[in-house]
């Protein structure tokens, strides 16, 4: 198994941001969502995040510039926010992504999201933003400010319905560089036959080669957001680490 390190570019009115702990209104621009895209590329990345944070919050649309970034790169880029049904997710296939990520269709219409893993399979990844309520964990839909039920029961049936990946972000730490929770990341993998992206909290490369060594485990990704812009971690640097991996 390859370890692959995913760089992030959230987008806000035309612009790459990045949020606390996933909340509209702590956005923190950081110029040029291309520029980042294509200094990732350059840098070596093999696979981009891209985020689109007003569709999320069902606020308006930055396709058009995700699909120009789509069209403009030569590595993999999966793509994220407010693709909840047919037309918006034909829509995110149409820009020649090879991944997109649904979060919350994937917890309000069960049907319909057993339905677009049986038809794309590879190409569909289930967001689970998680969110820890006493001895429990719940997932967050709607730009992760409604409840999408409880974890364990929501990746149990999604499991059933054979999604091939899950990317799980403990909300808390998210855009934090405070660490990523690796407890319930390993916890999540295994409770699944499927690959885990870790997503939430990285803020140095001795982060990204912990999980890295969980590999073994089922998670086979992390997506790199904050600590790159912020120059904690460098992506070549980064990417050289996971290697081994």
């Amino acid at each position: 198994m390859t370890f692959t390190l995913v760089p992030a570019v959230d987008i806000v009115g035309g612009q790459a941001v990045r949020l606390d702990k996933g909340a509209a209104g702590t956005e923190k621009g950081y110029g040029d969502p291309l520029a980042a895209a294509r200094c990732f590329q350059e840098q070596g990345a093999q696979w981009l995040h891209v985020v689109d944070l007003d569709a999320a919050f069902g606020r308006g649309s930055n396709h058009e510039l995700l699909a120009h970034i789509a069209g403009e790169l030569d590595i993999n880029v999966e793509l994220t926010g407010g693709i909840r049904d047919d037309a918006s997710l034909e829509r995110a296939l149409a820009t020649g992504a090879a991944r997109v990520n649904i979060g919350t269709a994937a917890l309000t219409n069960p049907e319909w999201i057993e339905r677009v893993i049986a038809r794309h399979g590879e190409a569909i990844a289930v967001d689970l933003a998680a969110v820890a309520e006493g001895d429990s964990w719940r997932v967050k839909a709607n730009g992760w400010v409604t409840d999408g039920g409880d974890l364990w029961e929501v990746l149990e049936r999604l499991d059933a319905a054979g999604c091939p990946r899950f990317v799980v972000t403990d909300v808390s730490t998210d855009g934090t560089l405070s660490g990523p929770n690796v407890e319930l990341l390993v916890d999540v993998a295994a409770a699944t036959d499927a690959a885990v992206t870790a997503s939430g909290g990285i803020s140095s490369v001795d982060d990204i080669i912990a999980l890295a060594e969980c590999a073994d485990e089922g998670i086979d990704s992390v997506i790199v957001g904050k600590a790159l812009y912020e120059g904690r971690v460098d992506l070549a640097e980064a990417l050289r680490a996971v290697s081994a991996y």
